[in-house]
């Protein structure tokens, strides 16, 4: 079993432990190669010291040793000796280079932070540094594995730091880089990973918990024993050579239990767990038969990570048995190279060089590692890449199947849209509806273990925005982001031409007056790289038009303009009442209910065709509109410069979200009496709130779909028909 025991650094000469564990895997001239790293690190380092009073050089040679411990190349060890020296004693990646080869060079590189730039805060930092660390782990993964053995060894002597700082650097140990040793399979690192960070986030917990557990170790020693002994005297009698042994489960693995189910610690009853690692995959499934035959197995608690490997090449049969005590007993069988990718995962690859379980922990692992470089090209800043990269590493997974029989795992609670996103970007951009085990479902849909799905797609369809409230992976978030943003930039610069233009008009006159070049040294003055960037910038909000429009207008001709606008709007205001605004003629926006993201309608007073309307210009929504006398607007009525004079396109279409309540009787089946009618006026029912009822009436409250005004009408007059409805209205802010 890999062990990585905390090192022991020897003051004479901290190299001895590093030199002693290489020669047990590396030739004579390595081990004299990692002498040399050290070297040129211990002078880089100087009379530099940790915060508990030892030499730094203590702390890479430390590394250099998990890694040792794991059996990586010299490559990796020379990077872990030298991991800090660009860091913290200025030396260049060139010069690393020169001396040690370019491989060394990229692999110190990835793992150092980003010294040079500064960001505004501590996390737009911390993100920036992990992103850095993820790209440079997609060209080669042994970046990570050098930075999970440095957070190691920091976890590991952190006492001497301040209670807050111990706290945020254990929260992201179990955030970030627990959950990265998980995926890539290293559960050696993984769990101490989880115990250091747990004992020094909530050490009252910790403590607590393993004295608990010390104090049961002795009541459970004699049914550890015995299940031991019974399972393997009945190996023998069938002839099977394994290895049979008990453990205690983690003091972390038992918390998270705890606060998952629900339970105080003396009705967790599985507080070990037995494994039998045996020659090869046939005798596996034998002794599952075995201890089937043992014990009674628990319904529903048997995995065949075997046939089915988890994402990050872990293989092993796992099942759940009740003990001979009457308590959950969990069985682990593997096979020795199963055992040793589930201790070594990824590195396994460097550890043993052959066996297909290890190509396929590799494959995996590469595997996971494209779909972030996937991550990176989709855009968007460093918090939201730190954001997705959380998202992607759930430790659960479901198993799911495509038509052809492809297996394909997901995190626990994918649902459809997560799956086409899988099999493709353009598949789940165009995705309409799913077929799940030959049954047409909604693409929300949660997935199971074993299901079969198909996703139907069509020529039309594009990601709609609510899809990112059900998506759990972060390809699917990712992609959707980058979707919607692309649409929103196109509507956004339209709208803001049409503002712009419509301001011109008000000054009297138009951007086909000003011609084409008219915006070309407008982006710069506003801080923007492009004449689309300005123009979605107006049509989000974010620009007034009227400012944009005194900028491209010379101060003596806006004076000039504006007076001859005057005059037009006084003679043609006879001859279009309500149509002038500002002194000159200004076509009102046309609202079609379906603009996208730049015009929206306002949820408050929920406008409807037909609704006298105002449109209000508000930062990063665009243009929000309201109905002419919804409460929340009063306060804003004195800011003309932000009203956009809008009215319902005449040939609108779709249906309209309308709030109305309802004032009934109380009785059996009124609800439904009530549903109905409003079935039988062609209107859907989105949300119902029913209030505490109060004596004899109820209050319920609608949110209904309808067409427009005079829908909205006729399902009213079809509700009063009701004996029992002493009151219908619609309900506004």
């Amino acid at each position: 079993m890999l062990r990585l025991p905390p090192v022991r650094p020897v003051l004479e000469d901290p190299c001895a432990p590093l030199r002693e564990l290489l020669r047990g895997y590396l030739p004579a001239a390595e081990v004299q190669r990692a002498r040399e790293a050290y070297e040129f690190a211990a002078g880089a380092h100087g009379e530099q010291t940790r915060r508990s009073g030892e030499p730094y050089i203590h702390h890479p040679v430390a590394v250099a040793c998990i890694l040792a411990e794991l059996r990586l190349d010299i490559a990796s060890v020379q990077a872990a000796l030298l991991h800090d020296v660009i860091e913290d004693c200025g030396v260049s990646k060139e010069e690393i280079a020169e001396r040690f080869g370019a491989e060394v060079a990229e692999l110190v590189d990835g793992v150092s932070k980003l010294g040079q730039v500064r960001f505004e805060t501590r996390e737009e930092a911390q993100a920036e540094n992990f992103r850095k660390m993820f790209l440079a782990m997609s060209r080669d993964i042994r970046v990570v594995l050098i930075k999970l053995a440095d957070r190691l060894h920091n976890m590991r002597t952190m006492g001497v730091m301040s209670a807050e700082k111990r706290r945020r650097i254990s929260r992201e140990t179990l955030d970030i880089y627990a959950p990265i040793a998980q995926r890539l399979g290293i559960q050696a690192i993984r769990i101490e990973l989880e115990e250091l960070a747990f004992s020094h986030l909530y050490p009252k917990r910790w403590h607590a918990l393993s004295d608990a557990i010390k104090a049961a170790r002795g009541n459970r020693k004699e049914a550890v024993q015995k299940i031991e002994q019974i399972i393997a005297e009945r190996l023998r009698q069938e002839a099977i050579v394994g290895e049979v042994s008990g453990r205690e489960k983690h003091v972390y693995s038992i918390y998270r239990k705890m606060q998952a189910k629900g339970l105080p610690f003396s009705a967790i009853h599985d507080l070990h767990a037995f494994r039998i690692i045996v020659k090869d995959v046939d005798t596996c499934y034998r002794v599952l038969g075995i201890v089937h035959s043992l014990f009674r197995p628990l319904p529903g608690r048997f995995k065949d990570y075997i046939a089915i490997p988890k994402s990050n090449g872990y293989q092993s049969l796992h099942t759940v048995l009740l003990g001979p005590f009457g308590h959950p007993v969990e069985i682990q069988i593997r096979t020795e190279d199963m055992h040793r990718v589930a201790e070594a995962g990824v590195a396994a690859h460097w550890l043993y060089k052959s066996g297909a379980q290890n190509a396929h922990a590799e494959a995996q692992a590469r595997a996971w590692l494209q779909r972030l470089l996937e991550l990176q090209a989709q855009g968007g800043d460093s918090q939201e890449f730190l954001e997705n990269i959380k998202l992607d590493l759930f430790p659960d997974e479901v198993y799911v199947f495509t038509p052809k029989g492809k297996i394909l795992s997901l995190p626990r609670g994918a649902t459809a849209v997560d799956f086409a996103y899988a099999v493709h970007t353009d598949v789940g951009n165009r995705a309409v509806a799913a077929r799940i085990n030959d049954m047409f479902a909604p693409l929300r849909t949660l997935l199971n273990n074993g299901d079969k799905v198909e996703i139907i797609t069509a020529a039309s369809a594009r990601p709609q925005p609510g899809w990112l409230d059900v998506v759990v992976t972060a390809k699917a978030r990712t992609s959707i982001r980058a979707h919607l943003k692309t649409i929103q930039q196109d509507e956004a610069e339209m709208l803001g031409r049409n503002l712009l233009d419509k301001a011109l008009q008000g000054l009297g006159s138009s951007l086909a007056d000003l011609g084409d070049g008219a915006l070309r040294d407008m982006p710069k003055a506003f801080g923007k790289g492009s004449e689309g960037e300005l123009l979605a910038a107006v049509g989000m909000g974010e620009i007034f038009p009227l400012v944009l429009a005194h900028k491209l207008l010379p101060v003596e001709d806006q004076g000039r303009l504006k007076q001859t606008a005057r005059r037009l709007g006084q003679a043609v205001s006879q001859l279009l009442p309500g149509r002038v605004s500002s002194g000159a003629v200004r076509e009102p926006l046309l609202i079609r209910g379906t603009e996208g993201l730049p015009v929206t309608l306002a949820r408050c007073c929920r406008p409807i065709p037909g609704d006298p309307i105002l449109g209000f210009i508000t930062a990063g929504k665009g243009i929000v509109v309201h109905t002419h006398d919804c409460h929340n607007i009063r306060e804003w009525r004195k800011r003309r410069d932000r009203w956009v004079d809008v009215q319902w396109d005449p040939k609108v279409q779709g249906e309209f979200p309308v709030t109305i309540r309802v004032v009934a009787e109380s009785g059996r089946g009124v609800l439904a009496r009530i549903a109905t009618h409003i079935a039988d006026a062609d209107a859907n029912i989105d949300r119902v709130d029913i209030e505490p009822q109060d004596g004899l009436y109820t209050g319920i409250t609608f949110t209904i779909l309808v067409h427009d005004r005079t829908h909205l009408a006729r399902v009213e007059r079809n509700l009063r028909t009701l004996p029992s409805i002493s009151r219908v209205q619609r309900v506004k802010g």
